[in-house]
């Protein structure tokens, strides 16, 4: 979040200003400090944006706040809602928790991150998850024997597609595990890229070499894959 305003004539400083307001209002929306409009949130804490494939709006924000927190601490600086100012670990906290809501800390006791713990998807909506291979089947599978075949199946995917974080739940914490229903199935890679970094950063902070006051509080719910 830091601003090259140096050596930037008047309109292009205003400009940049205008992006730097926006994206701290998010943040700020993110964390339930504005006055008026915030980013909603399940009775189980997990941002919700919408149902159709939520968890990417989840994972994208969660790694926009963890570098803003890493640039306040660097600048020694304070975001400012409207309902008071918020430090780096605070703000590092409330990306741990959607974290931990995604690794299965959540009503539902479900990781939504497929592979990881004991209790995952197992009918993520994924051609090549849900269908099995000619090593398995002998047999070369086209399009339509996929899909009248193998989507239709109660069963769970022959395949394990470890990383992929599907949807996630509605907007109650509600999840159904099944195949056709794809927005909350769905497996994205732009939802698990964002999780990269911010794994990285929660990581980090577990081994202590982000900062020697680093609170406890802040560190992952369970070890990394």
């Amino acid at each position: 979040m830091q601003l090259p305003l140096e050596g930037r004539n008047k309109e292009q400083k205003q400009i940049l200003q205008e992006y730097r307001s926006k994206a701290e209002y998010y943040i700020c929306a993110c964390l339930n400090k504005n006055n008026s409009t915030n980013v909603k949130r399940t009775p189980g804490g997990l941002l919700y944006t919408r149902r159709w494939n939520n968890m990417q709006y989840v994972s994208n924000a969660a790694l926009l706040l963890a570098a803003y927190s890493s640039h306040l601490r660097s600048t020694n600086q304070m975001l400012i809602c409207h309902t008071g100012s918020v430090g780096p670990n605070e703000i590092l906290s409330f990306v741990k928790s959607q974290v931990d809501y995604i690794l299965g800390s959540n009503p539902m006791g479900v990781s939504y991150l497929v592979g990881y713990g004991p209790s995952y998807p197992q009918r993520v909506h994924h051609r090549g998850a849900s269908t099995a291979s000619y090593r398995d089947c002998k047999v070369f599978l086209g399009c339509m024997q996929g899909y009248h075949t193998w989507f239709v199946r109660h069963a769970p995917n022959p395949n394990v597609l470890v990383g992929a974080l599907v949807g996630g739940p509605d907007l109650n914490d509600e999840f159904r595990d099944r195949r056709d229903n794809f927005a909350q199935t769905e497996a994205c890679t732009y939802n698990t890229a964002p999780l990269v970094g911010v794994f990285a950063k929660l990581h980090e902070l577990g081994k202590g070499s982000s900062s020697s006051t680093a609170s406890p509080s802040l560190l992952p719910l369970v070890s990394f894959m």
